[in-house]
């Protein structure tokens, strides 16, 4: 007897390829799920290749999508033209210069081709909205003028937070920007800010970056029941790094 399909999101890994492994087991993954990522999958702990090895492995055998996160533009450039400046040194590209000191360049070259064919966001059947950070268009997505915002964005989750909650969809106020999606799921913008450390809504907006980069869990959610299963707080995993703490 096959188990019904459930379709799970995961928030930002930042390198923590343990966490990563303990919320797939947690929350029982199997083969039939959907598997959407929603980004930064490097830059913070120090198994950032790890990662991406374990992704390009997972997609093998598992449903997954995979969104495009600032930090993996970043990570990429870096990769591939020799791009980088400080401030991404300073917010976790330097734990991943240092983990790619040893990885050869055919390992590097796939890695490259994972991060240029990652997707920029995607809309289920459901008209559920998967992207990393947000959009700037108030008519959505697909007329979004700057591709940047996809995955740099943090104004959509501000809105959001922002909103008076006894607004409805139908109601005039309500912010035409939201009004496209039955639901939108976001990471990049951590929930430490708010000092939360679990998954959480505002308006039809739903956040799962729960902070793995610095020093909480990383969460994996069934969009469906919005159950959710978490790791060990990450910097317990890697007590002799300091991730982007």
């Amino acid at each position: 007897m096959s188990l019904e399909a459930r379709t799970f999101v995961i928030g930002d890994i930042h390198g923590a390829l343990k966490a990563l492994v303990q919320i797939l087991e947690r929350a029982k993954v199997t083969e039939n799920d959907l598997l959407i990522f929603l980004g930064d999958y490097v830059d913070g702990w120090s198994q950032s290749p790890e990662v991406i090895n374990y992704l390009i492995q997972l997609r093998d055998s598992h449903n997954c999508i995979f969104m495009r996160g600032n930090h993996d533009d970043l990570c990429y450039r870096w990769l591939k033209f020799g791009e980088s400046n400080d401030t991404w040194l300073i917010h976790g590209g330097a734990s991943s210069v240092k983990a790619y000191e040893n990885v050869p360049y055919n390992i590097r070259n796939i890695h490259i081709h994972f991060f240029e064919n990652l997707n920029n966001y995607y809309v289920d059947e459901a008209n559920r909205l998967f992207v990393h950070a947000g959009f700037t268009n108030h008519n959505g997505v697909k007329h979004e003028y700057f591709d940047k915002m996809f995955y740099w964005d943090r104004s959509l989750w501000e809105l959001a937070l922002a909103m008076d909650k006894n607004l409805k969809k139908d109601d005039l106020f309500f912010p035409k920007r939201l009004s496209h999606y039955k639901e939108i799921f976001i990471g990049h913008t951590s929930l430490s800010r708010i000092e939360r450390d679990v998954p959480t809504n505002a308006a039809n907006v739903w956040n799962v970056d729960t902070g793995a980069a610095h020093k909480n869990p990383l969460t994996i959610m069934d969009v469906d029941t919005k159950e959710y299963w978490q790791s060990d707080p990450v910097f317990s995993l890697y007590p002799d790094e300091k991730g982007r703490n």
